[in-house]
């Protein structure tokens, strides 16, 4: 092997691990919550009008993959969903944040996670 194969190698090798080493970084396009196995993911829109707590975050992670639970990629464990008055579920749920304010999230479909 001469110098030239051997430097070619050696820079293959090493952006197939530069690229595996980023790629345990989240990169989600979006911010979403997971309730009853279905995705939600959030909006601008804040909402006033709560019915009542319909659950919770059970596992929190920023980095990309699949989890079970009640799961999102930006909110913390303990996070707490709510129905909204005059929304079914099967639409929408709100988000409780930190400041107190409920944030409207739109369901979009069946989550695929283990």
């Amino acid at each position: 092997m001469n110098i030239k194969q051997s430097f070619f190698t050696i820079f293959i090798f090493s952006m197939l691990f530069i690229i595996g080493c980023s790629s345990s970084s989240a990169d989600w396009n979006t911010t979403f919550v997971v309730w009853d196995s279905y995705m939600y993911e959030t909006t601008e829109e804040y909402v006033s009008e709560i019915k009542k707590e319909i659950g919770h975050v059970t596992k929190d992670s920023n980095m990309e993959g699949s989890y079970s639970g009640n799961f999102s990629n930006k909110y913390k464990k303990g996070t707490e969903y709510y129905s909204i008055k005059g929304i079914h579920t099967d639409e929408a749920i709100a988000i409780k944040e930190g400041d107190g304010r409920y944030r409207k999230a739109i369901r979009t479909g069946k989550y695929g996670g283990k």
